[in-house]
């Protein structure tokens, strides 16, 4: 077969366009840091890394909802430690009141005074919040757990059409495939109880009033209380170790997406400087293919 002056031309053109190719690609790679930068590239590993990237964005989201499980139990722990502080002063006053010979009409009104303020601010921690959302409402998390009263924590109130057990009910978030953790306090009738008892004492500071029992009413609710907040810290700790796992699988499928995807630097750099040596070689090559024209002959 003769070859002719066009098709050693044509060759070499398309050799060079083949090596600057190879050589964009190559600093294309340089540029975005990925192996791939298109699906035709490499088909397979772009769906492993949109496999990898789902993986990365749904540990994101776990760790999100843990954020908010972590909101709200030390939400709910700091208003049970108010609870708490409360009916240990409620607890002092009422040994007072009990003092029958040492306490005078005007002092037990002074406590009756405090005993309300402090029947106040248990109100104000029963509707305690988180955002939007009231922590001690069950499901009910767009009502009040204290409205005026108590009537959702009672089944027998035909003026509450809503279910009563719905602010007992446990309220889960998700953190993790088939995980869930339960994040709210089933503290209602807890704070129904202490209401109730802080309408008795103010109602009846007279000597014949059982001091004694609200004084031991007073302190199974504190237990009432502890025990809530050792539940609380359970699941504080467990939510810390989910943290961790999360933390573990969010480096796992980092890991395992960069593996994936991302270029070594060091071996695409010694390709690119390969590469531009075979393109001077060639370039070089090519002059030397390529005849002198007619002119050069006639100089």
């Amino acid at each position: 077969m003769r070859v002719t002056q066009s098709m050693l031309s044509n060759n070499m053109l398309r050799n060079l366009s083949s090596s600057y190719n190879k050589m964009g690609k190559l600093q294309e790679q340089l540029s975005s840091g990925k192996k791939v930068n298109r699906p035709s590239d490499d088909p397979v590993v772009v769906m492993r890394s949109l496999g990898y990237g789902m993986q990365v964005d749904k540990v994101a989201q776990f760790q999100k909802n843990l954020g908010e499980v972590h909101n709200w139990l030390d939400s709910s722990d700091d208003a049970l430690n108010g609870v708490g502080e409360v009916l240990h002063r409620a607890r002092s006053l009422v040994t007072n009141a009990a003092n029958t010979g040492a306490m005078t009409e005007d002092d037990r009104n002074k406590i009756k005074v405090e005993l309300e303020q402090m029947q106040q601010q248990l109100r104000d921690l029963a509707n305690t919040k988180v955002g939007d959302k009231y922590i001690f409402s069950g499901t009910m998390t767009d009502k009040p757990l204290y409205d005026g009263s108590y009537p959702a924590l009672s089944s027998d109130d035909p003026a509450n059409p809503s279910d009563p057990t719905a602010y007992e009910k446990v309220v889960e978030i998700e953190v993790f495939d088939g995980v869930s953790l339960r994040v709210n306090t089933a503290a209602g009738q807890m704070f129904k109880e202490i209401d109730k008892l802080f309408n008795d004492i103010q109602s009846n500071t007279d000597d014949s009033y059982d001091f004694g029992g609200a004084i031991s009413e007073i302190d199974k609710l504190m237990e009432s209380v502890l025990t809530n907040r050792a539940d609380i810290g359970a699941r504080s700790n467990r939510a810390e170790l989910m943290g961790n796992r999360l933390e573990m699988q969010e480096g796992a499928a980092k890991k395992q997406r960069s593996e994936n995807e991302d270029i070594d630097y060091e071996k695409v750099i010694t390709e690119m400087i390969t590469q531009e040596s075979i393109h001077r070689a060639a370039l070089s090559v090519g002059a030397r293919i390529i005849q002198p024209s007619l002119v050069d002959f006639l100089r």
